[in-house]
C-alpha cells in the first residue's frame, strides 16, 4: 500500500483527490495539509509520496520540496495548475521527481503516484514538452533572474522599482533587459511580457 500525503491549500480539491487516490487498491491517503510546512518534517518511515501543489500561502510547494529532499524525506509528485518553465524548472531543480497537471485523467495520477514511489521520474506530456523546448534551445533559455524580471515587469514595474526590489543596480537592470529582449526577439518590454505569456515563460 502506498501512503499518501496531500498538500494544498484548497479543502475542496484536497476532498476531491482523496476520493479519488483512496478508490485505486494500492494507494492510501493518511495525511493532508494546506501549506508546504506540514511536509517537511514528513519521513520515509511515515509516507512514500507527497503529492504537493505549487503555489500556496505559507511555505509554497517548491520550498516545501527542497527541503524534503535535503532531509532526505519522501518523494515529492507536484501536482497543479501551473505550467510555466519557470514553475516546471523549479520544482523539478528543487528535486521534485513528478509533475502533473491538476487536469490530468484518473489513470494518470495513478500511475504517477506509483512511479514516484518507486523512485521514478514521471512528467505530464505539456511539462516534458517545456521541458525539452528549454533544453533545445539553452541559449534561447532565460536564467531565474531573467524570469524573475520578467514577472515584475508584469506588475509594471519600472527600471528604478526592479532594482529596489532586486537590490541590484539600475545599469544592472538595463544589461538584464537588452538579454530578455535578445532572448525573446522582442524590443520593449511590453513585447517581452507578450512573448514570454505565449511561451509560458510566466
Amino acid at each position: 500500500m502506498i501512503r499518501v500525503m496531500l498538500v494544498d491549500d484548497h479543502p475542496v480539491v484536497r476532498a476531491g483527490l482523496r476520493a479519488i487516490l483512496d478508490s485505486f487498491e494500492d494507494i492510501e491517503v493518511v495525511a493532508e495539509g494546506a501549506d508546504g510546512s506540514v511536509a517537511v518534517g514528513a519521513t520515509t518511515a511515515e509516507i512514500d509520496v507527497v503529492i504537493c501543489d505549487i503555489q500556496m500561502p505559507g511555505m509554497d510547494g517548491i520550498t516545501a520540496t527542497r527541503r524534503l529532499r535535503a532531509a532526505g524525506g519522501p518523494p515529492v509528485l507536484i501536482l497543479t495548475t501551473y505550467d510555466t518553465q519557470a514553475d516546471i524548472v523549479a520544482a523539478v531543480a528543487a528535486g521534485a521527481l513528478g509533475y502533473l497537471l491538476k487536469d490530468a485523467p484518473k489513470h494518470a495520477l495513478h500511475d504517477a503516484v506509483v512511479a514516484t514511489a518507486a523512485g521514478r521520474r514521471t512528467l505530464s506530456p505539456e511539462v516534458a514538452v517545456a521541458l525539452a523546448e528549454r533544453v533545445s534551445r539553452p541559449s534561447e533559455a532565460l536564467s531565474p533572474r531573467e524570469i524573475e524580471i520578467l514577472q515584475a515587469l508584469e506588475t509594471g514595474a519600472g527600471n528604478r522599482e526592479l532594482a529596489k526590489r532586486l537590490f541590484i543596480s539600475e545599469a544592472t537592470v538595463k544589461t538584464h533587459l537588452v538579454h530578455i529582449y535578445q532572448k525573446l526577439g522582442v524590443e520593449n518590454r511590453t513585447a517581452a511580457i507578450t512573448a514570454a505569456r505565449e511561451r509560458r515563460l510566466i
